[in-house]
């Protein structure tokens, strides 16, 4: 097992258990708007559509010596979120097709302004803001 599965694993397990984060973790669900445009092989437009992802996470703040004030903000929200558990697909629908958060996503009526990976590629940290 790789450095990104031992650390999934473990993270997993803090997220269930309930003298870990269990009482912090909560749903996560994403929506992504895609543009429509022309699609040559089909001769015409393709309508805008809407992509969604979901899965769970730990919403927390930013240190007090994070926040500067123009790009952390005091209200902006920290999310932290297992790579392996973010899905594509309808919310409460079960996908295994992996999502990939992006700037300028919707997250529980917080806007997407940045979004990060550990260096084992096994969590997202994903900046909200109102």
């Amino acid at each position: 097992m790789g450095m990104r599965e031992e650390l999934q694993t473990e993270l997993a397990e803090a997220f269930d258990d309930p003298d870990g984060l269990a009482d912090a973790v909560k749903p996560v669900v994403g929506s992504r708007a895609v543009k429509g445009g022309y699609d040559p092989e089909i001769g015409g437009t393709v309508p805008a559509s809407t992509t969604y992802y979901n899965g769970r996470g730990v919403f927390g703040s930013y240190l007090a010596k994070e926040i500067d004030g123009t790009r952390i903000q005091t209200e902006d929200v920290k999310l932290l979120v297992l790579q392996s558990e973010l899905f594509e697909g309808q919310a409460g629908a079960v996908s295994d097709v992996p999502a990939a958060p992006k700037i300028g996503d919707q997250v529980g009526g917080y806007r997407v302004l940045n979004v990060s990976e550990d260096p084992a590629q096994a969590t997202w940290t994903i900046q909200l803001r109102r």
